[in-house]
C-alpha cells in the first residue's frame, strides 16, 4: 500500500483549471488580487480557501462558483428544511459553526454587512429598487422553496415595506434587508451550507434592531 499522501481536490482542480487555461499562479494572482503565495498555499493543501477567494478563482478561470466550493469540501446542495430550523435558530448559532471550521474572521462582521445594508437602503427608495423589490421578492422566496432561515422575518418586512402608512426612514430601512436577499450580493454565497446564510442572518438582525430604534424615537 502507498504512503504517498492524496492531493487535495481542490488543489488538483485549481492546478488542472490553471494548466489548461495557461494561467500560472501569478497571473491568477493579478486577476484576483490574492496573493500569489496564498494561491501556491490552496493549491498544495496547505492553506484552506475561504468562501470571498473560491468565488475569485471561479469568476477569472471560468467554471461555476459550486465546482470550486464542492472541492473545497463544502456541502453544497444537500440542505434540508429541519436542518435550517436547528442550524439557522440564531446568529450565535450560525458564528460557532464557523469558529469551529477556522473560517470566521474580520469580513464576516457586522460592520461589513452593515455597510452593504447602506448602499442599499437608498437604492431601496429609488424606483429601480422597488421595482426589483416588488417583483422580485416571492420569486426569491420560491427559489429556496420558502424554507430557509428567517424567511418569516422577510415576510413581515416585504409586508412593511409595502404598507401605505409606512414611514420613508422605515420603508428604506426594511427595503435594505429585502434588496440584500432578492440581490444574493452575499459574502457567502447562499448554497454553501451551512455557511451561506451567515451575511442574511446578520442582516436581518440589524434590520430588526433598527425598526425597533426608529419605532421607539417615534413614541418618545
Amino acid at each position: 500500500m502507498s504512503d504517498k499522501k492524496k492531493e487535495p481536490e481542490l488543489g488538483a482542480t485549481l492546478k488542472a483549471l490553471l494548466k489548461g487555461r495557461s494561467l500560472s499562479m501569478r497571473k491568477l494572482s493579478l486577476l484576483t488580487g490574492i496573493d500569489t503565495a496564498t494561491i501556491s498555499r490552496i493549491a498544495n493543501g496547505k492553506q484552506q480557501a475561504k468562501p470571498d477567494q473560491l468565488q475569485q478563482f471561479a469568476v477569472h478561470l471560468g467554471v461555476p462558483t459550486e465546482q470550486l466550493f464542492q472541492a473545497a469540501g463544502f456541502d453544497v446542495g444537500s440542505r434540508r428544511p429541519e436542518q435550517d430550523s436547528d442550524i439557522f435558530a440564531s446568529v450565535e448559532s450560525i458564528k460557532e459553526v464557523l469558529l469551529s471550521s477556522n473560517l470566521f474572521d474580520r469580513q464576516f462582521t457586522a460592520e461589513l454587512v452593515g455597510k452593504e445594508l447602506s448602499k442599499y437602503e437608498q437604492y431601496a427608495m429609488t424606483e429601480e429598487g422597488h421595482r426589483i423589490i416588488v417583483d422580485g421578492f416571492n420569486t426569491k422566496v420560491e427559489s429556496v422553496n420558502g424554507a430557509g432561515p428567517f424567511i418569516d422575518e422577510l415576510r413581515q418586512l416585504y409586508e412593511l415595506y409595502r404598507r401605505e402608512d409606512t414611514t420613508p426612514e422605515r420603508r428604506a430601512i426594511a427595503g435594505s434587508a429585502l434588496l440584500y436577499f432578492i440581490l444574493s450580493a452575499d459574502i457567502i454565497p447562499d448554497y454553501v451550507f451551512p455557511l451561506g446564510y451567515l451575511d442574511d442572518a446578520i442582516a436581518v438582525q440589524i434590520v430588526a434592531g433598527r425598526l425597533s430604534q426608529t419605532a421607539d424615537n417615534s413614541e418618545a
